[in-house]
């Protein structure tokens, strides 16, 4: 496998094949947890966290793992790592522990994880191996905090409200509040309301990539006009 330089995979894992929004991985907590941008950046901080240390572990030993009992391995480094994690919130983070929930045993199941250990990690170096699970994770986690600030804005009129839980009593009066006479749209914060606003995302995103696309067409055919024109003889 010819493997992909740093700003490569930086750049799959931050945008051009972002779990959520391109392989539409880990939509379980993506579409359950992002009630608000707190929620959504602590479990894309935990997710991240395993997403590393499991791509890290699983390159070290990825020569030493039959092939034929692999994905069991793969599975218990991550539930490994996922149950450090749990543990450690529930040590300094209780609070935001009890809001996320069952979610967070439930990153064992996210498919963004098992995925990369499986496409990635197991077949390339210990380096390139976490730079993909950060730049994956990164992606992933921003996704979540901007779906739980679009649902918390137009749900609540708050943007970060309890950002103490995660960020320490430092971060009490960081958030946005739009005072009590905001009437906000139930919808945002309903189940309905994750699916429309990762629809919005994904819409989003699809139209910057066209746009993008047809710039670089135009821009690689006013580079090839001079060349032309230069090929054709000239007249007389």
């Amino acid at each position: 496998m010819a493997e992909k330089g740093y700003g490569s995979l930086i750049g799959d894992g931050l945008w051009s094949n972002n779990q959520a929004l391109v392989a539409m991985l880990g939509l379980c907590p993506l579409l359950a947890v992002t009630t608000t941008a707190t929620n959504g950046l602590g479990m894309g901080l935990a997710t991240t966290t395993v997403l590393v240390l499991s791509n890290a572990t699983i390159s070290l030993i990825r020569n030493l793992v039959r092939p034929e009992v692999r994905l069991p391995v793969f599975v218990l480094v991550i539930a490994s790592f996922v149950t450090t994690v749990e543990l450690t919130m529930q040590a300094a983070f209780y609070e935001l522990y009890l809001v996320l929930g069952l979610f967070i045993p439930l990153i064992v199941t996210n498919c963004a994880i098992i995925g990369r250990a499986e496409a990635y990690a197991s077949k390339a170096r210990l380096d390139k191996a976490i730079v993909d699970g950060l730049a994956m994770g990164i992606g992933f986690s921003l996704v979540l905090m901007v779906l739980g600030g679009m649902r918390e804005l137009l749900g609540q009129g708050t943007l970060f409200h309890q950002a103490e839980l995660l960020l320490g009593e430092g971060a009490r009066g960081f958030g946005l509040d739009l005072g009590p006479d905001f009437q906000g749209a139930l919808l945002a914060i309903l189940p309905p309301g994750a699916f429309i606003g990762l629809g919005f995302l994904i819409a989003l995103k699809n139209i910057i990539d066209k746009r993008a696309a047809r710039l670089k067409r135009a821009a690689a055919a006013r580079r090839d006009l001079p060349e032309q024109d230069a090929a054709q003889p000239a007249p007389g």
